[in-house]
């Protein structure tokens, strides 16, 4: 008999390769992205802790508001600044940048754009 195989989607698929390389340490904690349909979400993670550090959405209570009016990229590219700068509130400078199995094009592209801008460094 064989074998059961689970059927994976594509992201899963290219989600699963990433994790396999990218790894956040306390010195260059992760800085993981996911994308839905309406919103953005941003966090940097330590993975050696399994904790947490900073994160940020369009569905902050900072953003919420100023990011209603705007598009798709643009408030992916305010998030990636409010990330930036709770990061460096924190004392994080450099990150690994996780892109979740996402295409590096888009939202995801102007999210690490912003973070960039703001200061951090991957």
């Amino acid at each position: 008999m064989q074998a059961r195989t689970e059927n994976t989607t594509g992201w899963a698929r290219r989600k699963a390769r990433v994790r396999k390389k990218v790894k956040g340490t306390a010195e260059r904690p992760r800085l993981n992205v996911y994308r839905s349909n309406k919103h953005i979400y941003a966090q940097i993670i330590d993975d050696c802790a399994g904790k947490t550090i900073v994160a940020a959405s369009t569905k902050c209570k900072e953003l919420s508001e100023a990011v209603a009016k705007l598009k798709g990229i643009d408030a992916a590219k305010k998030v990636g600044e409010l990330c930036a700068k709770r990061a460096l509130e924190a004392g994080v400078k450099k990150v690994v940048f996780d892109r979740s199995g996402y295409l590096y094009h888009g939202r995801v592209q102007f999210l690490a754009d912003g973070a960039r801008a703001a200061g951090l460094e991957f």
